[in-house]
């Protein structure tokens, strides 16, 4: 036999040298970035450095029972389902002008930062939940018996650390790897909402709360209403976090263009009636809020008395 050590036991003993090595490597640096990073300067490989984003708006789009769409007989209709769907998602990311997209099987995301990343990753959430409707509307039509399907959307908004990770001096081999919260909890919450739904985190719906664009309704039927967003949670997420509230309706035919202008522009404002402006405050999400804050105002003062 040869003396040579097995194929397995020389790839694991490399492995764990290199585990060693990075983690005994405490001088890995983290260099933090503002608004105007740019996605293709994302460090590959090759680099030990970290970039640190300290606000990056994550949107997670998923589409429902895509596992139940199948192949074999099947498989040139499930292709262009896959095609429709999933470029338009991206087109979507694309034209709100998402810093970073990838695409994941089914779905993907877009992350947001700089100006305005809040009201373009917004108006990106509700576009694809609008596209969605009239894209199950198309498919239905076209197969009847087709398994429900329809994208499910989840926001969140944190700081993150990026770079890509990978085989080193292959680029085809490499990803971006981004390691914090908001991709993380915006996918459980398009995990937990049901086809045409989007579901915002309680740190998302803090930016959104005094935006009158965002959270009341048009001035269509019987005017504005605090009912567009209702409170929710999402059991997937730490305890502290599951407040959340979702949105079930798409952009308004009549007033939506308007409204995702008016947005995009930064534009809050709108006359809304005190009794309805009133009825915000009544949700659960608020009082949601206002526990988080005392929470962390109490570990703050317990972080400093132990200074």
């Amino acid at each position: 036999m040869s003396d040579e050590p097995a194929f397995l036991t020389s790839l694991l003993d490399a492995l764990g040298e290199e585990v060693n090595t990075v983690l005994n490597n405490s001088d890995i640096p983290v260099v933090e970035k503002d608004g105007t990073f740019k996605a293709q300067d994302i460090p590959s490989s090759s680099s030990d450095t970290w970039i640190k984003l300290p606000e990056v708006v994550a949107v997670v789009c998923d589409l429902k029972g895509s596992t139940h769409l199948g192949t074999g007989k099947h498989d040139k209709s499930t292709a262009r389902i896959y095609k429709s769907s999933v470029e338009g998602a991206v087109r979507i990311f694309h034209d709100f002008e998402a810093n970073f997209i990838d695409i994941q099987g089914d779905g993907g995301f877009g992350l947001f930062w700089g100006d305005r990343a809040y009201e373009r990753a917004l108006c990106a959430g509700v576009t694809i939940k609008t596209f969605s409707e009239d894209l199950v509307a198309r498919l239905e039509k076209r197969w009847p018996d087709a398994p429900e399907t329809g994208y499910k959307v989840g926001i969140h908004a944190a700081r993150t650390l990026v770079k890509k990770i990978g085989t080193r001096r292959n680029v085809s081999e490499q990803e971006a790897v981004w390691a914090g919260r908001p991709v993380n909890y915006a996918a459980k919450c398009a995990q937990a909402a049901e086809r045409h739904e989007m579901i915002v985190t309680q740190q998302v719906w803090e930016k959104f709360k005094n935006n009158d664009y965002i959270a009341f309704s048009c001035d269509c039927n019987e005017g504005p209403t605090a009912n567009l967003w209702t409170d929710t949670t999402v059991d997937r997420l730490p305890q502290d976090d599951q407040a959340a509230v979702v949105l079930k309706s798409g952009w308004c035919e009549k007033c939506g263009p308007e409204f995702c202008d008016a947005i995009r522009a930064g534009e809050t404002q709108r006359d809304i009636p005190t009794h309805v402006r009133g009825a915000i405050q009544k949700m659960r999400m608020q009082e949601a809020l206002a526990a988080k804050r005392e929470r962390d105002a109490q570990r703050r003062t317990a972080l400093r008395s132990l200074r």
